[in-house]
């Protein structure tokens, strides 16, 4: 018997023998808050910007010209998308345009310009955006891969704090949180952006949607 077999039996010894009490894990969040669209609004955009996300505000008649826009800015020439996702939203868009789908490997999406997706639900309160891989918002790797994400928010899906948030989501399904563009800080604190996900993060918020 080796020494590791002999800790993990020894350790299942102690489990056996030890006695097992029901625990019940409080849940009393702070939930049900809320503040006026302007207010929700204005915390939520405050948030992004010091995240390093570039905010773009408009109605929902143009969603369409306002990504294009983004698009254009950003030198994006081909882009995927979620195959749930609005084509309206790319109406205006002069580029290439790929649908994804689960048999391009991952790998493969980092050949993309960027990504346009909607999104589940948003928090103000931390600035984060949840996609919870429906059919308008793709799989993970879809959203973390290409460098330039281009996301979605209607102001209807934006809540105060995390718990309203978790409570709009599905616990079965897969869920990414956003708080700005990817990045992170060496030991000597030096800013580097797109390490685990997208380098580039632009939301567009439809005001009246």
């Amino acid at each position: 018997m080796t020494a590791r077999e002999t800790v993990l039996g020894r350790i299942r010894d102690a489990l056996a023998l030890a006695p097992t009490p029901e625990v019940t894990v409080p849940r009393a969040y702070r939930t049900g808050r809320t503040l006026p669209d302007e207010e929700r609004l204005a915390l939520f955009v405050d948030r992004l910007v010091d995240y390093k996300a570039h905010v773009h505000e408009c109605t929902a008649d143009r969603t369409a010209a306002v990504i294009a826009e983004v698009l254009r800015e950003r030198g994006a020439r081909k882009v995927g998308v979620p195959a749930g996702l609005d084509p309206a939203w790319l109406a205006a868009y002069d580029g290439e345009i790929q649908q994804d789908s689960t048999d391009i490997p991952a790998p493969q999406l980092d050949a993309l310009d960027g990504v346009v997706t909607a999104s589940a639900v948003s928090c103000a309160e931390t600035g984060t955006i949840f996609l919870d891989g429906s059919s308008d918002q793709g799989r993970r790797a879809l959203s973390l891969v290409p460098d330039l994400h281009v996301c979605v928010v209607d102001l209807s899906s934006l809540v105060v704090g995390v718990p309203e948030a978790v409570a709009r989501l599905v616990p079965e399904r897969p869920t990414t949180l956003i708080s700005g563009p990817s990045a992170t800080s060496d030991i000597e604190l030096e800013r580097v952006e797109g390490v685990h996900g997208p380098r580039i993060l632009d939301v567009v918020i439809r005001v009246d949607a």
